[in-house]
């Protein structure tokens, strides 16, 4: 569901036109067309989609077409949404590693142009797959055969072994020492925060067990490596199953490569409540499997790092339904509310099988 209209686009066409014009110092004529908002603009970002044109110093005319991501100043969904290191994580790995990123242009730092910082990069041909519906329910990947899925599930896995062979040296700037030692104590610090901060002291019976019983069960090996944070398919764009791009980082960490496989498992299993997995798209064992090929690693405290990715969405649900709330989009319900939810169901299974292992 996107965020609601909340800005003129005439008035942010012009600006962005004259901002662009700052940006080509060469170029004359400048105009920016076409400004509108996707229809699967996300809650976390504002995103704009632009058509840009312009004649070069030769005369030649130019076109661009441009992804402008503006950071939220309304209701956060993240504590700390780290925007300008979103940007920076992404100007990174567009320059000097092998991760398929949109190409990154500008940034701009002042609120004075869309009334907040935004940055810029160069749209990229593909999709993703579908969140409404559900990709397991409807959209092209459902339609698409199984062959055609089992290529772009594989592709989807090498893209994320891609992220998890960036070197921590290249990335050490996301680094949060006041929060711990490692990324790992870090990242988990950072939650339990934020767990604080989205729960505003009304009772949330899943996400406390869980956060209690993961609190007792610490891994015992607590890594600093760069995790993507929000890996999942449905954010990564293919073009003719081919991966085009790797896309939102607002959750990136230095916690480690396993926050990425826990986080990719649940959703998988989250996208899977309401419809059986598509023929084609690898199992929790072929998925497993496929990433300790590519990257060298074994799969370690997966039930922990599951448990935690539930409590992590669970965290992310309450201050959606507390935004909904907010703008009268949604009545909680008995069966649909911040702490009692699908997110939280599949939580609180996530951690009676972790008790058992």
């Amino acid at each position: 569901m996107p965020i609601p209209a909340q800005r003129d686009l005439e008035q942010s066409r012009l600006a962005l036109r004259d901002w662009l014009a700052t940006q080509l110092p060469d170029a004359r004529d400048v105009e920016v067309s076409d400004l509108t908002v996707p229809s699967g603009s996300g809650f976390s970002n504002e995103t704009l989609l632009a058509e840009a044109s312009w004649r070069d110093a030769a005369g030649v005319e130019q076109t661009d077409s441009l992804v402008v991501r503006v950071k939220p100043t309304g209701f956060q969904v993240f504590l700390d949404a780290d925007f300008a290191l979103q940007y920076r994580i992404l100007s990174v790995l567009d320059r000097e590693s092998d991760v398929p990123v949109p190409p990154m242009l500008w940034f701009e730092d002042d609120p004075a142009v869309l009334g907040a910082p935004f940055f810029v990069m160069r749209r990229v041909a593909g999709a993703a797959p579908s969140d409404q519906p559900p990709y397991n329910e409807g959209g092209w990947l459902f339609e698409a055969t199984t062959a055609e899925r089992e290529v772009l599930w594989r592709n989807a896995i090498d893209a994320l072994i891609t992220v998890h062979r960036v070197p921590t040296e290249q990335v050490a700037f996301l680094a949060k020492p006041e929060l711990g030692d490692t990324g790992f104590d870090q990242l988990f610090a950072y939650w339990k925060q934020s767990f604080e901060w989205a729960a505003q002291g009304r009772p949330q019976p899943a996400a406390q067990a869980a956060w209690e019983w993961m609190a007792a069960n610490l891994p015992a090996n607590r890594p600093t490596a760069l995790s993507w944070g929000d890996s999942r398919v449905g954010n990564i764009l293919f073009d003719r199953g081919q991966v085009s791009a790797v896309v939102d980082w607002e959750m990136l960490s230095l916690g480690g490569h396993m926050v990425d496989v826990g986080w990719w498992l649940f959703l998988d299993d989250y996208h899977a409540m309401d419809a059986p997995r598509l023929p084609g798209l690898g199992s929790r064992e072929e998925t497993i499997a496929l990433w300790e090929a590519g990257t060298g690693e074994q799969v370690e405290d997966l039930p922990w790092y599951e448990v935690f990715a539930g409590f992590r969405f669970a965290v992310v649900m309450m201050r959606l339904m507390q935004m909904l709330a907010a703008w009268g989009v949604v009545v909680p319900s008995d069966e649909y509310n911040e702490a009692n939810n699908p997110v939280t169901r599949l939580l609180a299974h996530k951690l009676e099988l972790a008790k058992g292992a």
